[in-house]
């Protein structure tokens, strides 16, 4: 289930990045690795590059640029709007190790 949530996530967010200039142009030039951890199922990587989420996989990777760490019910509840971004992070339901930068990359996931 968490693996075609993300899958969602990641076509949605491909779609509003074609259909948004703005966020495409401020996108296109990062290269970054997405680590994504469900602490009760599995892990995930994919790719930012040339403004879109790509090669979407199953497992740990090696070097993430980004990693997001939370638990299956926050997650969908993230991905529902259920529970906000910042509420999450307040409560510890949600980590995201990264620089600043790419910190506010979250931002644009969700």
């Amino acid at each position: 289930m968490i693996e075609e949530t993300l899958a969602g996530v990641v076509e949605r967010f491909n779609r509003h990045a074609a259909q948004n200039p703005a966020l495409h142009q401020e996108l296109a030039g990062l290269v970054r690795t997405i680590a994504v951890r469900i602490t009760d199922e599995s892990q995930y990587a994919l790719d930012l590059k040339g403004g879109r989420l790509e090669s979407l996989r199953t497992g740990a990777v090696g070097h993430a640029d980004i990693t997001i760490t939370t638990d299956a019910a926050t997650f969908l509840g993230l991905v529902n709007r259920e529970i906000g971004p910042m509420k999450a992070l307040v409560t510890r339901r949600l980590a995201i190790e990264g620089s600043l930068e790419d910190k506010l990359l979250f931002r644009r996931l969700f």
